[in-house]
This record gives structure tokens, sequence and C-alpha cells, in this order.
């Protein structure tokens, strides 16, 4: 057996682990920032005057929180890492902007102009890069 096998294996199962967890979390992070600032970039504006809605009241209800989403708001995105208890949530609309999912995917009289799905699809290949790359990252890291 190898000299110190042991103490190393014990290592490895405290630190990669908590390091692993940091590195994903700050990736993650990153990228709901950028899916977020891409939707709110779509997001259509009311520009008429109507004294029932707000101009880009749809826009500033769109977000991202660890956890659940807050109430009222319409979750389209959501991912979570099982036991660690890490839930990372996208959302958009919330009491003031319901509207939120009628403008994404439409009515029975109303287009789509879609904004949610879009912006994750343009950012789906960058996202799961950049979570790989953090997480060979804090591996490398630890293992010296």
């Amino acid at each position: 057996m190898v000299k110190g096998a042991a103490a190393l294996e014990r290592r490895l199962a405290k630190l990669v682990p908590e390091a692993i967890e940091n590195r994903v979390r700050q990736a993650v992070e990153a990228a709901a920032e950028q899916v977020v600032t891409d939707m709110k970039a779509l997001a259509p504006v009311l520009h008429d005057a109507d004294p029932r809605r707000r101009p880009g009241a749809l826009r500033d209800s769109i977000g991202w929180t660890w956890g659940s989403a807050p109430k009222g708001a319409t979750v389209v995105a959501e991912s979570s890492t099982g036991d660690r208890g890490l839930k990372i949530t996208i959302y958009a609309g919330n009491s003031e902007a319901f509207y939120a999912r009628f403008v994404e995917f439409g009515t029975q009289k109303m287009t789509a102009r879609p904004f949610f799905f879009t912006a994750y699809r343009g950012n789906r290949r960058r996202i799961r890069s950049n979570i790989t790359r953090a997480l060979n990252k804090a591996i490398r890291e630890n293992l010296k």
C-alpha cells in the first residue's frame, strides 16, 4: 500500500467537495446573471400609455435566486444539485407582471414574443463549459 494514501483520501473527502461547491456556485451565479441580463434585453417593454400597466414591469420582474422563486413568480428554469441542497431558480413575473408566461408562449389572440427560453438556449453551451471548467480547476487546485 502507498504510504500516506489514507491521509490523502481523508483530505480529498473533506476539501474537494467544499472547493468544488464554491467554484461551481460562483460559476452558476455568473451564468444566472448572464441569462437574466440577456432575458431583460429581450423582454418586450410596453411603450403605449396604459394606466393598468407600468412600462418595464415584465423586464423588472426577471431575476434569479438560490432556493425557490418569490411568491407570484413564474418559474421557467430551475436546477438543483440533489443532496447538497443547492438550488438555483431563474424566474419572470410577479403580481404586477403576471402575464410573463403569456408573453413567452403567446395566447390564442396574441403571438408569442419569447424572451426566456431564447436567452437560456443562447447561453446553454457557455454555461456548461464554464461550470465544467470551474469544476476541473477546483479539483486541480486541491490536488496540489
